[in-house]
Parts: C-alpha cells; structure tokens; sequence
C-alpha cells in the first residue's frame, strides 16, 4: 500500500510512522516534507502532481482541511483519509470529491510525542485499505473510538474548545504568588497552564475558530464574578451536579481540596 500524506508536521510524520504503509509527504514547505520523509524513511512528492497513490492522508490544520481534501482526493485510488481534528465538515468534502471511495476521519487525542492514545474513528465508507490502516494503529497500541461526526464535534465544544479556554483565561489573569501559598487546585491548574502555553498558539487558535465552547465559560465565569454569596453556592452546588452525576470516578471527593 503507497500512501500520500498532505501535510508534514508532527501529526503527519506521527501518522506514516505508525501505519505500515510506503509513505510520501507533499506540504507547502518542501523542507518540512523531506524532514518528515527523513524521520521515518519516506519519500518527498510534489504538492501538486499527478501521481496517485492508494490513499491519500489529509495531515493539514482542521481550517484548511475541506480545501485539502478538494485539492488532493482526485489523487487516491482507494481511500481519502483525515487526521484534522474537525469531522463533520471532513467527511462532507470526502463524501462529496471522493464518492466512490473507501472514507474515513481520524483524530487522535493526543499530542504526536505522547502517543499511543485514544484515536476517535469515523468510518463513513470502510473497506480493506482503511481496515488494513486502522489494524495498524490498533497494532501500535492505540485504542479505537469509534464515533460519528456529529458526536466528535459536540464533544470537542466541551473537550478542546472550553477546556482550553478556561485554561488559558487563568493562564492570563493569574499573577504570580509567592512560594508557599500554592493550594492543591492551584498547583493543578499551575500544571495545565504549563503545558497548554508550552503548544502551537496556531494550533489552539484553529480550535477556537472551529468549535464552541469558549463563550460558555465566558458567560460562567461572568455569572461568577458578579454573584452573590448565596447565588455563588448555589452556583457551586450547579457545578457539582453537573461534574459529579455519571462522572464520580474523574472527581476527588475525599475533602477540601482548596
């Protein structure tokens, strides 16, 4: 099996490296495509040639992925495949420039460097190429999810958009203290902060332009800031409710943890 990865950043070297496959990269930056083809021992394609291949894997920023996918799905014989982070307006484009052929949409839910992980899979169109594909990632020790686009996307309003907004909005209006007044929460927080700001500014823009979510915890932490103590536990109260119910096992319950 060849396949042709659009697309030569960390996601797209992550993805030719964890398939078992006969990989090419093609990307707008020719040197970021021979770097990826050094890294795992590919080859280098034209970003706009004509040779096909028997799939190819769309490794481009989720704003860019429906043009891509226009773009490029005249190039593969077999299957047209993503790795964005967005599904619903991805498997419309493919649906719609590769209709005859296999489709699916990945998203893994970690960053390149801490793989294995969870993979959210959309099959829209599944066949043996595609099947051959997810074997391997299964093989390399990640777990499938399989899900639909609608499901993926409503989920990342809540899993990327608000939770990266609410990180960052502490990350902003936290200032420093000295050593020694850090609570445990504050250390926790201290943590996330750290890692989301150490990532790609593009890459958390993308998602803020792609999916809801950062408005809700604008509204929340407004209503916050202008309640009442009584308004404020009943607020808390809400907020327990809401994390508790069907999710005890994420939460810490045993005492104040403030």
């Amino acid at each position: 099996m060849d396949v042709l990865i659009v697309g030569a950043g960390s996601m797209g070297t992550w993805f030719g490296d964890a398939i078992d496959a006969r990989v090419a990269f093609a990307d707008v930056d020719r040197d970021a495509a021979a770097a990826a083809a050094e890294t795992i021992g590919g080859d280098v394609a034209d970003l706009e040639g004509e040779t096909t291949f028997d799939v190819v894997c769309l490794a481009v920023p989720m704003t860019h992925v429906t043009d891509a996918i226009a773009d490029q799905a005249g190039r593969a014989e077999r299957a047209v495949v993503d790795v964005s982070g967005v599904m619903e307006p991805a498997i419309e484009a493919m649906e719609r420039h590769a209709p005859e052929l296999e489709r699916v949409s990945l998203h893994p839910l970690f960053a390149p460097e801490r793989a294995p992980g969870s993979i959210a899979v959309v099959r829209d169109r599944s066949g043996p190429v595609t099947d051959d594909l997810l074997a391997a990632l299964e093989t390399g020790g990640n777990d499938l999810l399989e899900t639909t686009a609608v499901e993926h996307d409503e989920a990342m309003e809540t899993v990327q958009a608000a939770t990266h907004a609410a990180v960052l909005s502490f990350a902003l209006a936290a200032e420093s203290v000295p050593d020694g007044f850090e609570t445990p929460i504050y250390e926790a927080l201290g943590r996330l902060a750290e890692q989301l700001t150490a990532g790609t500014p593009r890459v958390y823009a993308d998602i803020q332009e792609t999916f809801d979510g950062a408005a809700a915890v604008a509204d929340a932490a407004a209503e916050i800031a202008a309640a009442e103590p009584d308004d404020l536990e009943a607020l808390y109260r809400e907020a327990a409710g809401n994390w508790h119910d069907g999710r005890s096992e994420r939460c810490d319950t045993g005492g104040n943890t403030t």
